[in-house]
């Protein structure tokens, strides 16, 4: 027989039992982690996963896919820490109507848009040598999907079966002195049974070992242009596609100015330099009104302008790859060229 005290014992464990059955479905399983808090979600969206490296490597699509019969897109290379975001999209809303609000929210933030594409235009990939099939978007899944995604979420398969009937993609930047943060989002679109899916990546960027481009004083510019005729300098600072220098560009301006009233025959060009993300007009343009704000800068500064030259280089004459953060930082530079 039952002693009074097992039998209250089973009691308790079937009114748990019972309570248990009848909680609404989903009120006992919490999402597995937080948004990112510069990207977010689409609101109505359920995060179904979340993973995160402290240092890895990715390859994020920055141009359209071309020639499939073995091409791939191009993809920017990076490195740093990297999360990944799994969301449920809610029903009864487009993957347009969801990339627009990503857009629209990332650069409010002070994201800059590198890249967007869906299957409305055709964009996001070609199609295939020989094959009518116009919209099945395993291609760009495919692509999108390297390095592979872990399998996660409440259906745990690979990231590129989600993409079932349509690709939705955007990738940006936001630029900071803490570093560059990349996101890119991709928006899968299936059957009503699986429902619409967007597969969030974020790659936060340290900024280069600053240690290894030294701040140049006057005497520094100097021994530098006598060697070599040319110095590169990368203590004037801009922000992000802007041509305006920014305040703590100031100790490297009283330096240049202490160079050229310390040498009154000297003659220069100020060369100013970009990174190969970007439109090439643009950057040449870009390169070139920085030098001219660099001029400005010198010629309030007491310094005769006849002295100076200006020349945009944009991303041609590269001193370092530009498939990493710390490649492009060397790149983006103002030279000076003695004349």
């Amino acid at each position: 027989m039952s002693s009074p005290f097992h039998a209250l014992a089973m009691r308790l464990v079937m009114a748990a039992l019972w309570a248990a059955a009848w909680l609404p479905i989903g009120a006992a399983a919490a999402e597995p982690g937080k948004d990112h808090p510069l990207v977010g979600r689409y609101d109505g969206s359920v995060l179904e996963a979340v993973r995160t490296n402290a240092f890895d490597e990715v390859g994020l699509i920055q141009k359209p896919l071309q020639n499939w019969g073995g091409g791939k897109p191009e993809l920017l290379k990076l490195e740093g820490k990297v999360s990944l975001y799994y969301y449920q999209l809610p029903a009864g809303r487009s993957t347009l109507e969801v990339l627009r609000n990503y857009e629209a929210s990332l650069k409010a933030k002070g994201f800059e848009l590198l890249f967007s594409c869906g299957t409305a235009n055709g964009s996001c990939y070609q199609h295939r040598p020989d094959s009518g099939d116009t919209t099945t978007p395993y291609d760009f899944a495919l692509a999108f999907d390297e390095p592979e995604w872990p399998r996660l979420g409440k259906r745990g398969d690979y990231v590129r079966n989600y993409f079932g009937t349509s690709a939705r993609y955007l990738l940006a930047r936001k630029s900071s002195d803490s570093g560059t943060l990349h996101a890119s989002i991709a928006l899968a679109e299936h059957s009503p049974e699986v429902g619409n899916h967007a597969f969030v990546r974020v790659v936060e960027s340290k900024p280069m070992d600053t240690g290894r481009i030294v701040f140049l004083d006057a005497g520094a510019m100097q021994k530098g242009l006598a060697e070599q005729g040319r110095v590169n300098l990368y203590g004037l600072h801009f922000d992000t596609d802007k041509d305006v220098l920014r305040a703590e560009s100031q100790p490297t301006l009283d330096e240049m100015a202490k160079l050229l009233r310390g040498n009154p025959q000297l003659r220069l060009q100020v060369v100013g330099h970009t990174d190969a993300q970007g439109n090439e007009a643009h950057n040449k343009d870009l390169s070139q009104r920085r030098s001219v704000a660099v001029i400005a800068a010198l010629v309030k500064a007491g310094i005769d302008p006849r002295r100076l030259g200006t020349r945009g280089a944009g991303a041609a004459e590269p001193i370092a790859p530009n498939d990493s953060e710390a490649g492009r930082a060397k790149n983006r530079r103002v030279e000076l060229v003695r004349l």
